[in-house]
């Protein structure tokens, strides 16, 4: 997987689809069809903790319909599978991302000139990042049998309450983009946290830089993991 770092007077705009992390080392340096079937319902469990523990300080909060639990054994490994090739079209239709797979989801990390970003206390979606958001919905369409799940965040500039409302904003933008231009809404979901939920150190301009961020969550739904489990021979 590659990293292309450009420089930008612009506002980051970061999409990283949030998935849970295994600690046990062997899981870790298998390859990602192999962590389907090793992590298992555990899996699922800490990633529902990680983003579930987050609900309520914004958006709908109905989480449940887009993060459901990692499925273990053969039907793992066939979703494993078809996240892979999932994450390498991202990769090769936006190469200046950042694209990894960790259990059963995809992370994929744009840096402020990687093409999705915005302008200071703006949240509509520019030229530039609409070209991006093409190719990302591009590779939706072809992966039909996916839940996607959208949340803004913002660095500590200015108020809270500002922040919120900005995060909010931004969020629901790249969202409503999804959405008018072919991802049916039953795939997605919206949550804000404004600044309270930072990664990187506001007290530097290359941390609030990367504090302002969307994520984006993308998981298998419901039917990729039953038609697994009937292709692997599983109740």
């Amino acid at each position: 997987m590659k990293t292309i770092h450009k420089k930008s007077t612009t506002i980051l705009f970061s999409l990283i689809i949030l998935v849970s992390v295994c600690s046990c080392k062997t899981v870790q340096n298998a390859n990602n069809k192999q962590k389907g079937g090793v992590i298992g319902a555990a899996g699922g469990a800490v990633l529902g903790a990680i983003i579930g523990n987050n609900v309520g300080k914004g958006g709908n909060g109905e989480l449940g319909a887009v993060i459901g639990g990692v499925v273990g054994g053969a039907a793992g490994v066939l979703i494993g599978s078809k996240m892979d090739k999932e994450a390498q079209r991202i990769e090769e239709e936006i190469p200046g991302a950042v694209v990894e797979r960790v259990d059963e989801g995809i992370v994929v990390t744009f840096d402020e000139n990687s093409g999705v970003y915005f302008d200071t206390s703006k949240y509509n979606i520019n030229a530039d990042s609409q070209v991006t958001l093409n190719k990302l919905i591009g590779v939706f369409k072809e992966y039909p049998d996916t839940n996607i799940l959208v949340v803004g965040h913002t660095d500590s500039s200015g108020s809270e309450e500002y922040n919120m409302t900005l995060s909010k904003n931004r969020a629901y933008a790249v969202t409503n983009y999804l959405s008018s231009n072919g991802i049916s809404s039953s795939r997605l979901t919206t949550n804000w946290f404004g600044e309270t939920q930072p990664k990187h150190d506001n007290n530097t301009a290359i941390g609030r830089a990367k504090n302002r961020r969307v994520n984006v969550v993308i998981l298998p739904n419901e039917k990729m993991i039953e038609d697994a489990k009937k292709e692997a021979g599983q109740n």
